[in-house]
């Protein structure tokens, strides 16, 4: 049974050096976790799975990459479950494509990160697990209801998310706004002749609205040229 103050062991698995020390030396500022070993690709992660489990000190969390050069991130996760280990994992990685996010929460893995991201996003995941597993140790043999409740919601944010660096939230409001009182679709464009930005400006912010679901995103029929796109506010429920 987890404790508050039992700390847990991690294994990173990304197969980019650089990368996956930065990730050990994220997880080292996290309090209540260590890295106890890292791996840059599928081989190596079962390796270090069994080693860790004879030696008596069981891996708590794998943070798994997609991309390895041997097997998918998705091969790996089914691989472990498929051995019996119940190891918990946080896939991280750059790929969106919601194909694969699904198919990883069917897999078992507990949560998503997408690269790149925030040490603040980071430790909000890891810190967020952590509740969970707590939440979950205080059940006993036999868990509640309202005990299964507090560990779930213990994985969700507290809060919105970090923005991605360069994003300012005054603007980000504004141009939501913007897009609220619009009577239809608005491009990049026109974005940016009201809120005199520039379009490039205007675009990485609507990109953002698109990416987390405030905006729908369409091809604008009837333009000459490179493609144009426009956006609407998506309303909430």
């Amino acid at each position: 049974m987890d404790t508050p103050n039992r700390t847990l062991r991690v294994l990173v698995v990304d197969d980019e050096i650089t990368t996956a020390s930065a990730h050990a030396s994220f997880v080292a500022r996290v309090p209540g976790f260590t890295v106890h070993a890292i791996a840059h690709n599928g081989a190596e992660a079962f390796a270090e799975l069994s080693r860790a489990a004879a030696e008596g000190t069981p891996i708590d969390l794998v943070l798994l990459d997609m991309n390895l050069p041997d097997l998918h991130g998705l091969d790996v996760a089914r691989r472990v479950r498929g051995k019996g280990d119940t190891v918990d994992i946080i896939a991280i990685t750059a790929i969106r494509d919601l194909n694969v996010v699904r198919t990883a929460i069917a897999t078992g893995v507990t949560q998503y990160l997408i690269k790149p991201f925030s040490f603040a996003a980071f430790s909000e995941k890891l810190s967020n697990y952590r509740e969970f597993r707590l939440n979950l140790g205080t059940a006993g043999t036999s868990a509640s209801q309202a005990s299964i409740d507090n560990a779930f919601a213990a994985l969700r944010s507290v809060g919105p998310a970090p923005l991605p660096k360069g994003l300012i939230a005054e603007t980000l409001a504004s141009i939501g706004e913007t897009l609220k009182a619009a009577t239809g679709a608005l491009s990049a464009t026109e974005v940016s002749e009201v809120l005199d930005l520039s379009r490039v400006t205007a675009r990485r912010y609507l990109e953002h609205l698109a990416e987390t679901n405030q905006a729908s995103k369409a091809p604008r029929h009837g333009t000459r040229g490179r493609p144009e796109y426009e956006y609407r506010w998506r309303p909430k429920g």
